[in-house]
């Protein structure tokens, strides 16, 4: 099986077909997985440094996953080095009754980051044909109807400098029943354990069939799926933060140029600094 893919147009995922984790071979020792994160959070750091003094472009970082794919903790680490004040995160719950008012696309249009920042989405508008195809609260007509809707929307952020970018975090159901039986069995992960949850596993089957529907319908050249492996927490977040630090780098960013009239406060910085000395000597 594949450990990881791009899903471009034209690509029929099978899920099944698309490993979880990574074998032997691919997989570094964890001193060299450290290293790589360290190397690339560095990058990471300077690139977001760049597109927030730019402000030209905004990169808005999509998450889905099923539950226990680790969504908060991908975006938790990955962005864990960057400066919290050009990033802006945003989880979908269910919809409220002033979401539910709007069209389904409003309620994530009016989180895409302005431009100069980072967006990631904990979920997104792609739940509206996910969890309600599953649920039968939508028509299959009507979600692929919505395929087209939320492809003229990606397309559209695009065309208006903010570039979209597409992972999903792919689990094993064996990985998923770990996961949900440590937050019972350890007291202090009880927190993280929701009954739905249990509710909702009753329903891999479809909810694999319909993403695999997404990951087919809403890829494209330009904005194509990141299928990333996430059973093994360490490699998962370094293949994200690689395809974070390879997007940044592909805006070719650059830092606003220098004013020079800038240069005739020196004068009165560098009295102030000597007066300073002075006061202090």
């Amino acid at each position: 099986m594949k450990t990881k893919m791009h899903v471009c147009k034209g690509d029929k995922v099978r899920l099944d077909r698309i490993a979880t984790s990574y074998g032997p071979e691919e997989r570094p020792d964890e001193s060299e997985i450290k290293n790589k994160k360290k190397k690339l959070n560095r990058k990471l750091e300077h690139l977001q440094e760049k597109l927030f003094a730019s402000r030209s472009r905004a990169v808005l970082f999509v998450f889905q996953g099923m539950d226990c794919s680790g969504k908060d903790g991908t975006i938790n680490h990955v962005f864990s080095e960057v400066n919290p004040q050009g990033v802006l995160t945003h989880s979908f719950k269910a919809p409220t009754d002033e979401e539910l008012n709007h069209d389904y696309l409003w309620r994530a249009h009016r989180h895409v980051p302005e431009l100069g920042y980072i967006g990631a989405f904990n979920r997104s508008y792609y739940e509206d044909v996910l969890i309600t195809r599953v649920h039968g609260t939508i028509e299959d007509g009507k979600a692929r109807k919505r395929f087209g809707q939320i492809n003229d929307f990606e397309k559209m952020l695009t065309e208006n400098g903010v570039t979209v970018v597409k992972i999903f975090l792919h689990i094993s159901k064996k990985f998923q029943l770990d996961k949900l039986t440590a937050r019972i069995e350890n007291p202090h992960k009880n927190w993280k354990f929701d009954p739905s949850d249990l509710a909702e596993r009753k329903h891999w089957d479809k909810y694999q069939a319909c993403y695999e529907d997404v990951l087919t319908e809403c890829a494209s050249e330009k904005l194509p799926w990141h299928v990333v492996p996430a059973d093994d927490r360490s490699m998962r977040d370094l293949a994200v933060l690689q395809i974070a630090v390879d997007t940044l780098e592909k805006l070719d960013l650059s830092f606003p140029p220098p004013v020079p009239e800038l240069q005739n406060l020196l004068p009165q910085l560098h009295e102030e600094r000597e007066s300073e000395a002075g006061r202090r000597g």
